[in-house]
């Protein structure tokens, strides 16, 4: 009689629970009444104060430069975060698959190495690194939570996993996701919940889940998640950290495990692999060492080009002109609750005086309106049979998430497919006009309204004649005023989602992260601030309160009118910055140049996250 998935996941289980030394487990667990248990690290007297310090202290960017002088030791470094990652284990169930020992061996090797040659392996030498459950590890599980594909352990590594270690890189765990690795909360049969280490009430967001509550509780300094639709941002808004989403080819992503058939991508949607961490600096030395190291030579999907060539020019980062960003306060979806528009509105008065930044009311939903419907039907074009099949394999029942919001349907036929990828090209061409700066969406004080006949003219032709064409490129012999109101914009400031961090489960809509993924922009969260008392006492403005929008508004009024608003107080607030395609290093340029403008906004101090870090 075949094994059922209760019995499989229940091995599974022990299995975790028997990788971690006992010395490392906690005396007494904390009361399920204790909500924020990010300190608890701190005081439950498993860690030294070297290893307090070492966790504690210093970011990703301080230990490589520590460990290449040699003033540190990667196995006292990987040791420091293993038992950390332990003890945030305990308090949050972040982890999937722990190896530690593998670990201490691989820091013990790389010590022995810079001590024979005085020189590092790679620019990430004996830094421990979290990996999200869906990347390989040869002799390591990657079942991303499904009973069917347990113990069954990798023979090959993905991309990126080769990549990190021969950066020098020490990989000890994997972290949690949601079964099918499409719910935005981190749950599965196989593992259990993942928790927020902030507020055990809220989620700490999916389906890189586990690295966001790893990250938070300084189990990890620098993680590695994927994202299809949101799956870094979310735990990164969610946890109070930097996440970004790169562009598809930026960073390696082959030889993961993604519940789904080989190809799926090429046909609907593809993936990205990116950082989380609690600085931006520490995202950037992700980016730079991935980069910088050719992956195109073991991943063809990788684009070529150094960290450097991601980065057009930025103005606002040396003293010429400053940064033109767009500030987009809704999609015409789902309009943000008052805390989100609230905090829009701070940002764009705090970006006033600044003479670094030109903040532009930015008004899009003409094109974004749309996306949410396409984004969706290009998600789903293999059906979601596989994910099903796999579960029905061993009996295994979906989680409720996935119940109630997935069924199996016939994969997309080839006419189908071509449609709306026909559809996703027109918007990314009508996207360009923003960057531009011909859109009328555009609409900064300094300048005409959007409907002054003015404005509108400088909009992007939309065709082309036998009387126009013959001059392109030529100078012009006529006098206009379309260069005064066509500046290209630098960055997108928008949210990451219409709401705060919200309760278990309750998570509304994808729709401010997930069209990125379709326009294939890069795209990073930025924490900007926590949640304050005064902010429950917003209500919706009297001209929104009229009928929701559709069922997606609805539903997201739901988690502000009638809720209790004071389980939101201490979470945190962050947005969400977006640049053109492939441009990630001007992304993290660009939000460098936000957090400087946004200092009096900002939190010195913010849960998971330390002392902000300038480039």
């Amino acid at each position: 009689m075949p094994e059922t998935w209760q019995n499989i996941a229940k091995r599974k289980e022990d299995e975790r629970t028997s990788n971690i030394p006992k010395e490392w487990l906690l005396s007494t667990k904390p009361s399920p009444n204790l909500n924020a248990v990010i300190d608890v690290p701190r005081r439950c007297g498993i860690l030294r104060e070297n290893e307090l310090a070492i966790t504690e202290e210093y970011d990703a960017t301080d230990l490589v430069k520590k460990l290449a002088n040699r003033e540190l030791s990667s196995e006292e470094v990987v040791t420091a975060f293993c038992k950390r990652a332990a003890i945030a284990h305990q308090l949050t169930n972040c982890l999937t698959e722990i190896f530690f020992p593998l670990a201490l061996s691989r820091a013990r090797a790389l010590d022995k190495h810079i001590q024979q040659y005085g020189t590092p392996v790679g620019p990430l030498h004996g830094l421990p690194v979290s990996l999200k459950d869906t990347f390989a590890i040869p002799g390591i599980d990657t079942s991303v939570g499904i009973t069917s594909l347990t113990f069954s352990p990798a023979t090959e590594p993905s991309t990126l996993v080769t990549t990190l270690l021969n950066a020098g890189a020490v990989l000890y765990c994997k972290t949690n996701i949601p079964q099918t690795l499409m719910a935005m909360d981190s749950v599965n049969h196989v593992f259990g919940r993942t928790l927020n280490p902030l507020n055990r009430n809220l989620t700490p967001g999916g389906s890189s889940g586990g690295e966001g509550a790893l990250v938070a509780m300084k189990g990890s300094v620098l993680g590695v998640g994927t994202d299809i639709g949101g799956s870094i941002r979310v735990p990164a808004m969610c946890n109070g950290l930097y996440g970004i989403k790169p562009s598809v080819g930026r960073v390696p992503y082959g030889g993961q495990e993604n519940a789904a058939l080989p190809g799926s991508g090429r046909i609907g949607l593809q993936a990205s692999a990116g950082p989380i961490a609690a600085t931006l600096r520490d995202c950037e030395l992700f980016f730079k060492s991935v980069v910088d190291s050719e992956p195109w030579r073991i991943d063809a999907d990788v684009i070529t080009g150094s960290w450097a060539s991601s980065g057009p020019p930025v103005q606002g980062i040396t003293d010429s002109e400053p940064l033109r960003i767009g500030i987009m306060h809704t999609d015409g979806v789902t309009t943000p609750l008052p805390p989100i528009s609230h905090l829009l509105s701070q940002i764009t008065e705090a970006l006033r005086p600044s003479p670094k930044v030109e903040g532009i009311n930015l008004d899009l939903i003409s094109l974004t309106k749309p996306l949410q419907s396409l984004t969706n039907n290009l998600l789903y074009t293999d059906g979601g049979q596989h994910k099903f099949d796999l579960l029905s394999r061993t009996g295994e029942p979906a989680i409720s998430w996935v119940s109630q919001r997935m069924k199996p349907s016939p994969p997309k036929t080839l006419d189908q497919a071509r449609e709306l990828h026909a559809r996703r090209e027109k918007v990314a061409a009508d996207f360009l006009s923003v960057w531009s700066g011909a859109h009328p969406g555009l609409s900064p004080e300094s300048s005409l309204s959007r409907d002054s006949p003015s404005h509108e003219s400088s909009a992007a032709p939309t065709g082309a004649t036998e009387a126009t064409w013959i001059n392109q490129g030529l100078p012009s012999t006529t006098t206009t005023t379309t260069s005064t109101t066509t500046k290209p914009l630098d960055a997108i400031i928008c949210p990451v989602a219409p709401h705060p961090v919200p309760p278990i489960d309750r998570w509304n809509a994808t729709g401010y992260t997930a069209m990125w993924v379709l326009l294939d922009y890069p795209a990073g969260v930025l924490p900007i601030r926590t949640f304050r008392a005064a902010d429950t006492k917003l209500e919706i403005p009297a001209k929104q309160q009229q009928q929701p929008i559709g069922s997606w508004d609805r539903e997201n009024r739901k988690l502000w009118e009638g809720m209790d608003r004071s389980v939101y107080v201490g979470s945190p607030l962050s947005v969400q910055v977006v640049v053109p395609r492939l441009q990630e290093a001007k992304l993290v340029r660009v939000m460098g140049v936000l957090e400087g403008a946004l200092e009096g906004l900002r939190d010195a101090e913010r849960g998971g996250g330390g002392e902000r870090s300038k480039l």
